[in-house]
């Protein structure tokens, strides 16, 4: 497949309707100050420094077709890519120590956008490599650094269900045709970064173990306006997801989501409670649109949102802030099983990479070369094993 992709790359008519990947209005690159991170400013000049960070498991080879991509679209829209690549997770704890070693997040932060494949591993696919790891220690938490030393709050995480894709999906047909939603996730709050947090003891001296979440108005306002404005750029609906009827910290994020409703009045706002949300995106997904929720919802929920394609591997994702380099990468894991077999599927990671160079340094021509290229891959039967289905052709995913 990571040839195919390299082939159609090159003679790919750049405008196909298929190819708005997670946006149904065909529409301007939103503005840099809305909803998408600043790229290098440099004006005229169309160079750019990008850090990649293969990671573990299948994340160097997934990075790898998509740097191969992102060079051989470089050459076809006069831009030139300078690459750095980095260790992060599971490959720098081996090799420096720690999940997210200084130079790394120096380099991250110097560049103008940030391409990261998958971070942690298993060993003999039975027990966590770096189970007995402290926490600090861990690759999860290398993630977290990363996100909190860019600054990227807000995750932008569609959902599309393209037809050629459609018999992948476990729904029925009639439900999964058609589903096109994004799912905008509060990234550096909440319950993955509150305090305190900690292990203790009860007054029955039981070992306890707990976390805070915690959200400010200015947080929640933040996401929320990223939110109205993909809401905006797409088909003008907007759920708000919380758990407003038991948690003090949903009660904010409504009261807040809904104060700003006025000032987006082409946009129609509803609200709706995190456990019904994550059953009627199975009964109903076409009734979403744009999804804004906050840091533990969004992690859970866009997960089942990537499953109603059929295939976590297609799904791309971008990380972005008010400035400086966003954080593009796959939504899947590093599926040490598969890992240099192969197999891996590298369509989220070019997707991301299709993200970055729309979302982050406003390529929107190179972008929609890329999902051109993945959409006729698709229309001519290449399919790898976790989208395989009959009478498609089964390729290998990355090496070949």
């Amino acid at each position: 497949m990571a040839a195919m992709l390299a082939n159609l790359v090159r003679p790919i008519k750049i405008k196909t309707p298929d190819s708005d990947f997670g946006r149904r209005k065909l529409s301007p690159t939103p503005s840099r100050t809305s909803i998408r991170c600043l790229a290098s400013g440099k004006s005229g000049e169309r160079s750019y420094t990008l850090t990649l960070l293969p990671g573990d498991g299948i994340g160097p080879e997934v990075v790898a077709v998509a740097k191969d991509v992102l060079s051989l679209t470089a050459s076809l829209e006069g831009i030139k890519f300078h690459f750095k690549e980095m260790p992060m997770g599971g490959s720098a704890l081996d090799a420096a120590g720690v999940p997210l070693p200084d130079e790394t997040l120096d380099t991250a932060k110097g560049s103008d956008a940030v391409l990261l494949g998958a971070i942690g591993g298993f060993v003999l696919f039975i027990k966590y490599k770096w189970d007995k790891n402290e926490k600090h220690l861990k690759p999860e938490t290398g993630l977290l650094q990363l996100r909190a030393g860019l600054g990227v709050y807000a995750n932008l995480r569609p959902a599309v269900v393209l037809p050629q894709l459609v018999h992948a999906s476990t729904l029925k047909k009639e439900v999964a045709e058609g589903v096109d939603l994004m799912v905008v996730r509060e990234l550096t709050g909440g319950i993955y970064f509150g305090k305190p947090r900690g292990f203790g003891t009860n007054d029955n001296n039981e070992d306890i173990g707990f976390n805070t979440e915690l959200y400010s108005a200015s947080e929640i306002d933040r996401i929320a306006r990223v939110a109205f404005e993909v809401a905006r750029k797409r088909n003008g609906k907007l759920c708000s997801v919380d758990k407003a009827n038991v948690l003090e910290a949903s009660m904010l994020w409504r009261k807040r989501v809904t104060m700003l409703a006025s000032e987006y009045p082409d946009v129609e706002l509803s609200h709706m409670y995190v456990d019904n949300a994550a059953m009627q995106l199975i009964r109903d997904p076409k009734q979403f649109d744009t999804i804004v929720t906050n840091n533990i919802f969004g992690d859970i929920l866009s997960d089942e949102a990537s499953m109603l394609t059929g295939s976590i591997g297609m799904l791309p994702s971008a990380s972005i802030g008010e400035s400086g380099p966003g954080l593009f990468e796959p939504i899947h894991g590093s599926a040490p099983d598969i890992a240099g077999q192969d197999k891996a599927n590298p369509l989220a990671t070019v997707l991301s990479a299709a993200m970055l160079l729309k979302y982050g340094l406003g390529e929107e021509s190179a972008a929609q070369r890329i999902e051109a290229a993945v959409i006729e891959t698709l229309n001519r039967g290449f399919r790898t094993g976790d989208i395989f289905s009959s009478g498609t052709l089964l390729t290998s995913g990355t090496l070949g």
